[in-house]
């Protein structure tokens, strides 16, 4: 044929290539691109891919996401069972069709479908009637799925989606429905097992017809053992092999965390499908839940229904534990549903570590400086210590170790509470969501709320700073402040480049560890002691207000473990303090991990100072005990002592004296540690301090008011003071407080001059002043008199 005449039979037959062309376009289009859109079960997975949570799918079943791997048991098993020429043909086999339809013919009903794997994944994947027409559709399909996906991935459609009896699909959700463990581990009797359920799930199930279930496994393994897959003593010891009996439930190791994927998984689409692989190793969740839940049942004794529990990698801020509540959906009342680790609650004295850093960072002061700890009243907010005592003034390090409340509101007093809530939102917490003033000075005590799950996030970032500061030769990388994580290889962001300033230095957070290390409560030294260990671990207690939250963090360099106990209804129980709950639960994890060494001391990041022994200041010239330290190198910037002063005395060294009273030539000049009164009223009972000597009678009438020896403690001039009601209905009384230098002398009160009664060694007058402004003034033997405003405050009317 020539040229010119293929072109001539071509114009003559166009429409036949046209109709080509059409079949074409659609044999390529038949095949949707998403075979499988019914509803999955969310799976959650721990870091080697063991299965630590799912739930049921939305449509009720057990329908776990595709899976590209395979057991390779799986795949024989199937082949040989269902299509043993399944790696030869292109969809459909003719020699089985041809079997199939002589089969039916002989047999004169439907005896053998004479379906591949591949037709048999197009039918589970459509869903029609079982009839000639739409197997011939399904034979189509079935060649045009051959082309666009490999064999392997064909047999993993099939394992996916093939019906395993009841509500049961899939081969990873029949493994763990029926034998409770992963596909890869099951043995070849059982993989036998499910490969024959498919072929007839309707009837065949593991609950009954026990006996034919029985007969088809052994059918194939005979197979297995005839075509050499399987040696003659497997195949009898398969053969003995127990049938699966009722449904097994699923693990259910993390049942908060996958929550918390469901709900990331709606909001972010964090992964393109419903399963995922997590950070969390297995038998650190198992020992850290069965540790939590142990506990609860000593805690439940008191009315404390709740607990939970966060370990966090801190090199990579991964999870490696969530227990985010006791888990006991049977009973109601335990509201063990809710996720406590991600519940907004009081963090207690958790943050005050992060204030003892900034404070430090700053330069404001060096780590042990003394800092005040008396009775204080600021804009009428008045906090306690927990022990409701007072030392006076406490060096600062001291006062973290030990959580006293008066020495951190009045750090934050100078921090300013404004820059505290900034800096919070910088390290990572994002609940404390309202304007700096809605909180005030009461944030450092817990007058805000955040979260476990953010908490142990900014620890870790903290850690993870103190930990890269040689990696980045003094240098700080912004990116290290991040949320914990809990997707296995979840792509951190990385948009900073290393800066020489770093929201905390790391001299600053090492200084607030090591404090923390001393962590322990007045009059709990006992207690205490029964959490001596080898590790040593930074660790910091909490308590709400009205004993309704019990915290407990703890960091070493390679672990963040945090704990809350308490009532998600947020009841306050008696004895619900962090240090008696969360805290042996603490060190009981701490003692499933593995932890070594302790952080490198950042002296890169460090100025050696001197130092007042006695007050933590910068010494000055008449400082009699000194000491060099490193310190963070802000610290150079920090005050020198103000209570070392240079005192003058008589010849005989018992008295003070002024120059308007004594001759120069006569006096002794000596270094005095000095304290102000108030201060030193508390101090002095706890620790070893040397009065200042009274001053010469014939001197006290040059003295400024500056040199007064008589302090009022309480109240502060300008106080609002609200006296309440007793429990009886009575009057309450406000307790007035003042201090003498002079231990022996007589202190004369007026309110509102009036005088009201006589005080001696203990300075303190019980009063109930009327609702209004009121003067208060105090006179001493010698007449000094010191005098302040304040206020009453009326008791609101019930309505």
């Amino acid at each position: 044929m020539t040229l010119q005449q293929f072109k001539q039979w071509c114009k003559r037959k166009k429409w036949w290539l046209a109709a080509l062309t059409v079949v074409l376009i659609a044999y390529y289009f038949c095949l949707p691109r998403h075979l499988f859109n019914d509803p999955t079960s969310y799976v959650l997975e721990d870091n080697n891919g063991d299965l630590l949570n799912a739930s049921i799918a939305t449509d009720g079943q057990w329908r776990f996401p595709y899976n590209d791997h395979v057991p390779e048991k799986f795949k024989k098993c199937i082949i040989a069972y269902e299509d043993k020429r399944f790696n030869y043909h292109w969809g459909v086999d003719p020699i089985a069709m041809a079997r199939a339809i002589k089969q039916n013919i002989s047999g004169h009903k439907v005896v053998s479908g004479g379906s591949t794997l591949t037709m048999q994944v197009i039918r589970i994947a459509r869903n029609k009637p079982r009839n000639l027409w739409q197997k011939c559709i399904e034979a189509i399909l079935a060649t045009r799925l051959e082309f666009a996906a490999s064999k392997h991935k064909i047999v993993a459609l099939y394992a996916a989606n093939a019906p395993f009896g009841g509500n049961v699909v899939g081969l990873e959700a029949a493994s763990w429905r029926y034998y409770g463990r992963k596909a890869d581990q099951l043995s070849w009797g059982e993989m036998a097992a499910l490969a024959v359920l498919p072929n007839s799930p309707a009837l065949v199930h593991p609950g009954r017809n026990r006996q034919i279930l029985l007969n088809k496994r052994n059918q194939l393994l005979q197979k297995l053992y005839l075509n050499k897959t399987i040696d003659k003593s497997t195949y009898e010891l398969a053969q003995l092999e127990p049938l699966p009996n009722q449904p097994l439930p699923l693990p259910q190791d993390a049942p908060h965390l996958l929550d918390k994927f469901r709900s990331d998984f709606k909001q972010q689409h964090i992964t393109e499908d419903t399963r995922i692989k997590t950070t969390l190793d297995a038998a650190l969740q198992r020992n850290v839940t069965a540790i939590v839940t142990r506990y609860h049942q000593i805690y439940k004794a008191n009315g404390i229904n709740n607990a939970a529990a966060l370990v966090l990698d801190v090199e990579t801020g991964n999870t490696l534990s969530y227990v985010g509540n006791i888990y006991n959906p049977g009973d109601p009342e335990l509201e063990s549903h809710v996720d406590v680790v991600q519940a907004r609650r009081s963090p207690g004295s958790t943050l005050k570590p992060v204030l003892y850093a900034a404070m430090l960072h700053d330069g404001l002061m060096l780590p042990n400086t003394l800092i005040p700890d008396i009775p204080t009243q600021i804009a009428g907010y008045s906090p306690k210590n927990f022990d409701l005592g007072y030392d006076g003034a406490v060096p600062a390090s001291r006062a973290l170790a030990r959580s006293l409340n008066i020495p951190a509101v009045r750090m934050l007093q100078i921090y300013r509470y404004e820059r505290f809530h900034s800096l919070l939102k910088q390290m990572g917490i994002t609940t404390l969501n309202k304007p700096a003033d809605h909180y005030g000075l009461s944030m450092i005590l817990g007058g805000g709320e955040t979260t476990l799950w953010e908490m142990c996030g900014m620890y870790a970032s903290m850690a993870r700073i103190l930990l890269h500061t040689d990696q980045y030769k003094g240098k700080y990388d912004l990116d290290d402040i991040h949320p914990p994580n809990y997707v296995l290889n979840a792509a951190q962001p990385s948009e900073h480049g290393l800066s020489r300033n770093g929201v905390l230095d790391a001299a600053s957070i090492w200084w607030t560890f090591e404090a923390m290390t001393e962590v322990m409560r007045p009059g709990e030294e006992l207690l205490w002691q029964q959490f001596s260990s080898t590790q040593r671990v930074a660790w910091k207690t909490g308590t709400s207000f009205g004993f309704r939250d019990g915290w407990a963090i703890g960091v070493t360099p390679q672990y963040v473990v945090g704990i809350w106990v308490g009532n998600t209804d947020g009841e306050g129980r008696p004895g619900l303090i962090g240090v008696q709950t969360a805290a042996p639960i603490l060190f009981e994890v701490f003692r499933q991990l593995h932890t070594s060494g302790w952080f490198t001391a950042p002296y890169d990041q460090m100025k050696k100072v001197e130092v007042c022994k006695k007050s933590g200041y910068r010494a000055n010239e008449l400082c009699d005990d000194k000491d060099s330290i490193w310190v963070p190198a802000a610290g150079i910037r920090s005050g020198i002592c103000p209570y070392h002063q240079l005192v003058h005395l008589d010849r005989t060294g018992k008295f003070r004296v002024t120059e308007a009273c004594e001759s120069p030539q006569y006096m002794q000049h000596k270094a005095w540690f000095i304290l102000p009164p108030s201060q030193e009223f508390y101090y002095r009972s706890k620790n070893y301090y040397e009065p200042l000597p009274p001053y010469k009678p014939e001197c006290l009438a040059s003295l400024g008011q500056d040199k007064a020896p008589m302090e009022l403690i309480y109240p502060r001039a300008n106080a609002r003071i609200f006296v309440p009601v007793e429990i009886d209905g009575s009057p309450g009384q406000a307790i007035f407080t003042a201090t003498h230098r002079n231990t022996a002398a007589k202190i004369f009160w007026h309110l509102d001059n009036n005088f009201i009664g006589t005080t001696t060694e203990f300075h303190q007058m019980a009063l109930r002043p009327n609702a209004g402004k009121h003067t208060i003034t105090l006179v001493d033997e010698n007449g000094e008199r010191i005098s302040a405003d304040f206020t009453i405050l009326e008791k609101e009317r019930e309505h």
